[in-house]
């Protein structure tokens, strides 16, 4: 690239870089010369645009965390449509499971990145935090309609989904694969809990 050649869309460009460097290397690989790379750009456009790498990473947090949360918070307003197990897939794996695990290893490795995310974003937005809110919302609101039993517990089911999702990520290399046992886990926990039609109904 010549210089002075301006770089559409350099952040993102970055943030999926550091995605690979993560999800390759670890977590504790990264460094700016291993973003910019990965990246296939000059180390000093990083640290053109950000103080240094620590306001780097945060932004990156910032930013994952802000496309995982807009995702999940859509689910609350599916209630009442389609299916209760189909909405949940969705709002699970609306995300790049790639982004997922790459967000999860930093804020474990780096839990002060948690900080700015919050900040910026407000509670229980950093990671998957955002994707059980909404589930525990979107079941409760489901329980509310019928579709959901009211012996049900929103708040366990959600984290029970949630941290097989967490574990999936951390510990299946396909994303087919992630997708199709996300499924199927899904199915299972929530076959029992729903009811054919809402109650009244």
């Amino acid at each position: 690239m010549p210089r002075g050649v301006a770089i559409p869309e350099l952040r993102q460009q970055l943030f999926a870089a550091t995605e690979q460097v993560i999800v390759r290397d670890g977590p504790a690989r990264l460094s700016g010369r291993a973003v910019t790379g990965e990246a296939g750009v000059a180390t000093g456009l990083l640290y053109a645009h950000f103080a240094d790498l620590d306001d780097f990473l945060a932004a990156y947090a910032v930013d994952r965390a802000f496309l995982v949360s807009a995702e999940a918070a859509t689910l609350p307003e599916r209630a009442g449509s389609g299916s209760v197990a189909g909405n949940l897939c969705d709002a699970l794996l609306s995300t790049p499971p790639v982004t997922v695990l790459a967000l999860a290893r930093l804020l474990v490795t780096r839990p002060a990145l948690s900080g700015p995310v919050r900040a910026v974003l407000g509670d229980r937005t950093a990671g998957l935090d955002a994707i059980e809110s909404a589930a525990v919302r979107y079941l409760a609101e489901e329980q509310r309609l019928g579709r959901v039993a009211a012996t049900a517990e929103p708040e366990w089911l959600a984290l029970a989904l949630v941290g097989a999702l967490h574990h999936l990520v951390l510990t299946v290399d396909s994303e087919s694969d992630v997708h199709a046992r996300i499924q199927h886990t899904v199915n299972a926990l929530i076959t029992n809990v729903t009811t054919r039609r809402p109650v009244g109904g």
